[in-house]
C-alpha cells in the first residue's frame, strides 16, 4: 500500500494543536495595515478554532500530523 500524500497547501495554512483541534490564523494580517484602527489589528490577532464540519475535512488531507 503507498503512502497518503499531504495536502500541501491545507498543511501551510491550518496546524493542529496538541489536544486535536484544527486552528487557523485570522485574515487582516498581512499588509495595508496603516489604514486599519488598532483595534482591528489587535482582533485580528493569533489563532481560532475552526468549524467542525470543516475540521473533518482537513483532518483527512493532512494523514500524519
Amino acid at each position: 500500500m503507498p503512502k497518503m500524500k499531504t495536502n500541501r497547501s491545507v498543511a501551510k495554512r491550518y496546524s493542529i494543536s496538541s489536544s486535536g483541534k484544527v486552528r487557523r490564523s485570522k485574515c487582516g494580517r498581512r499588509h495595508l495595515l496603516e489604514g486599519k484602527s488598532p483595534k482591528v489589528k489587535r482582533t485580528s490577532k493569533g489563532l481560532v478554532e475552526v468549524r467542525k464540519k470543516l475540521a473533518d475535512k482537513i483532518k483527512l488531507m493532512m494523514p500524519y500530523v
